[in-house]
């Protein structure tokens, strides 16, 4: 039996809350939306390339979320040091997108759903303003929500192309 991708609901957020909670939300709006556009595809579609010659998949794109949510949250603002990357370093820069196997289109699936989680509880309890190191300097953790918020909408627009030419559907 061919795994398919679940159907997906959008959270509503609100517009005039306060600054952690309105990044939050849309945070979470974009990260349901890139899963948005993969419901109802088989692990097969999920893994295709249909824009040669780019290595774009929508599996890349999960797999490339997982990667980010990882390096910013847990690696990068929360020090996780045992949060090991999600892909080998000595696999290259473009294992996300390059490395990719619609075997494990679930298991990838399932695993930027736990990482959303885990990137979630790293920043629980902290404030916007709260600061870290990245490439000696100094950021906040405002800017990682506005980062992944723009990260997350560019890569939306690529699952946008990607689904249309796979099945034609558009939309939201």
């Amino acid at each position: 039996m061919t795994w398919i991708a679940p159907e997906v609901e959008r959270p509503e957020g609100s517009l005039v809350a306060p600054e952690q909670e309105l990044l939050a939300g849309y945070l979470n709006f974009h990260r349901t939306t890139l899963l948005y556009k993969c419901a109802g595809l088989t692990a097969e579609q999920l893994a295709a390339r249909p824009l040669p010659p780019s290595n774009l998949s929508l599996l890349g794109l999960i797999r490339h979320a997982t990667k980010v949510e990882r390096i910013w949250f847990r690696i990068h603002f929360a020090g996780d040091n045992p949060a090991a990357p999600v892909f080998d370093p000595a696999l290259g820069k473009d294992a996300d997108f390059e490395l990719i196997d619609a075997g494990r289109a679930q298991a990838e699936y399932e695993a930027l759903i736990d990482e959303w989680a885990l990137s979630d509880k790293a920043a629980e309890g902290h404030s916007l303003d709260e600061q870290f190191t990245f490439r000696d300097e100094v950021s906040s953790l405002r800017m990682i929500y506005i980062h992944l918020i723009g990260e997350y909408a560019r890569h939306c627009g690529h699952a946008d192309l990607l689904r249309e030419h796979l099945d034609g559907v558009t939309g939201a």
